[in-house]
């Protein structure tokens, strides 16, 4: 005896629904987060990742900018705007990377300069206090070196 056509469709509906529901969950609670798979790199890739992802938000914030300018124009998208990313091509994306170099070499500068400066007031407050103790020292035993 042969299946009516409705039960059919019901079972063609009821498998497809478990496969997608089932894959859905599967994505779910297989994929790692952002955080459990920055942590699961080598020391060496995520120091890599941090150092680039100053780059990667310049990117972001250039097609950003890039995206703003074309949305505000009335003209069709291939006449607003560069014609490439910002990133793309070698020019552009050497002198973004090149700045990004500079500013991060200015701002270690600066912090090995704070770091000097802070050395040298601490080795600065303690050769005076060294100076005033012998000073003191003399003062006090002034009779004695007579």
């Amino acid at each position: 005896m042969e299946r009516p056509l409705w039960m059919r469709w019901l079972r063609v509906w009821a498998v497809g629904g478990a496969i997608i529901g089932g894959g859905l969950l599967l994505f779910k609670y297989t994929t790692p987060t952002d955080e459990e798979l920055i942590n699961s790199l080598s020391p060496e890739l995520r120091e890599q990742y941090e150092r680039q992802r100053a780059l990667r938000q310049e990117e972001q914030r250039q097609l950003m900018d890039l995206v703003k300018q074309t949305s505000q124009s009335n003209d069709p998208i291939w006449k607003t705007g560069a014609l490439t990313a910002p990133w793309e091509g070698k020019q552009n994306a050497e002198e973004v990377f090149n700045n990004l170099q500079r500013t991060e070499a200015e701002n270690k500068q600066k912090q090995d300069l704070q770091k000097v400066m802070a050395d040298l007031d601490a080795l600065r407050r303690e050769s005076e206090l060294k100076t005033q103790k012998i000073v003191e020292e003399k003062r006090k035993n002034w009779w004695k070196v007579w």
